[in-house]
């Protein structure tokens, strides 16, 4: 047998107000319009729903408490395509909602409603998502008819209520014990019908058109940010407001430099002679240029960093720090001078440049067993 109780988190001294209150808590979490193409989530709604019609009837919860019975409880329940809803849930979900889910049991539909959320994935340079930028960008979007003001009808002349269902959005048919209420197929379930379309939009109530919107970015986005502009995505319904806009940032690599986090790290070749006797070097930054000091004997993949350099925080304040590795760029052609200067260099280090390199990995391998 089911446990309805458990069902819905709740022990058998639950009250109305906990079964409601149970109830919309776990609809709300599994509803399929919030969990689209998730099974595992309708198969749950269709248990709950089930829980709740069986305990919230107070002769049916008699009779589950008292004989264990759940043939009356839980016939007919089930979805068509998310429209209609079997038995009378039409009349539970309503009554423990209200206007939040009005839509979806047919009710209600011409309610205002919010229009879609639009995405745009904005591409720009390191330099702009450094410092920040401000931007034009043109939005397709679904925006109300002027010539009917978003009703789809002629001026003057307004949608009339539907003959089939006389406004309510549904209709219902009787199959022996059970009403099955359905979305009204005259109408959509909107409860109303235009009889005098607009011209300029052919009665859908919207045109399409391009936007201009002006983005203000802010320093430091980065690849994935994510920026709100409300009231810049589609029209709504029924006089309702229009969505948002989200606009993805995506930053282009840079051929200099690379970014981590807030920090921005880069790679400068310096001679051997710099690395040997120190020097005083000019490096890029993300805003211009800045010495950076090589003390002498600075071994190759020694890592600097300027203070301050990096990329700005984003929404906070303060600055990353900008990285600078060095390594010591070796030359691939010498004159014959050069050659005779380090062969000098070598000798008066003690260094023997004839001696085999695999001779030097054995001296150097011996040393360290007579070590041991």
């Amino acid at each position: 047998m089911k446990d309805y109780y458990n069902t819905l988190g709740l022990d058998r001294n639950a009250t109305d107000a906990d079964l409601k209150k149970a109830y919309r808590q776990l609809a709300l979490k599994y509803h399929p319009d919030r969990n689209p193409g998730d099974n595992a989530a309708e198969d749950k709604f269709k248990e709950i729903n089930e829980a709740y019609a069986c305990l919230s009837d107070p002769q049916k919860r008699s009779n589950y408490d008292n004989f264990g019975t759940t043939e009356s409880a839980g016939a007919g329940y089930g979805f068509e395509g998310f429209g209609g809803f079997s038995t009378n849930f039409g009349d539970i979900f309503g009554d423990v909602f209200g206007d939040i889910f009005g839509e979806f049991t047919g009710r209600r539909r011409t309610r205002p409603a919010k229009g879609q959320d639009l995405r745009y994935d904005l591409d720009m340079s390191l330099d702009k998502a450094v410092f920040g930028t401000e931007k034009e960008i043109n939005i397709p979007r679904w925006e109300n008819c002027s010539g009917c003001d978003g009703t789809g009808s002629q001026p003057g002349k307004g949608p009339v209520t539907c003959p089939a269902c006389k406004g309510s959005g549904q209709t219902r048919i009787q199959q022996g014990f059970f009403t099955i209420s359905k979305t009204c197929g005259k109408c959509g379930g909107h409860g109303k019908m235009i009889t005098d379309p607009c011209t300029k939009c052919k009665g859908q109530g919207k045109v399409r058109k391009e936007r201009t919107v002006s983005l203000k970015i802010p320093a430091g986005v980065d690849t994935g940010i994510r920026l709100k502009v409300s009231g810049e995505g589609e029209a709504g319904s029924y006089g309702g407001p229009h969505g948002d806009l989200y606009v993805v940032i995506n930053v282009a690599p840079h051929p200099f430099f690379k970014r981590k986090g807030n920090d921005l790290l880069c790679e400068i070749p310096i001679s051997f002679v710099q690395a040997t006797l120190g020097s005083e070097i000019e490096v890029p930054t993300i805003d211009g240029t800045a010495a950076v000091k090589i003390p002498a004997g600075t071994p190759s993949g020694t890592v600097f960093h300027l203070k301050g350099k990096g990329a700005q925080k984003l929404g906070g304040y303060g600055k990353g720090n900008q990285y600078i590795t060095v390594f010591i760029d070796v030359p691939k052609k010498l004159t014959p001078r050069q050659k005779e200067l380090l062969k000098e260099f070598s000798q008066i280090s003690g260094e023997d440049t004839s001696t085999n390199f695999m001779d030097k990995i054995k001296d150097i391998f011996n040393s360290k067993e007579q070590a041991k």
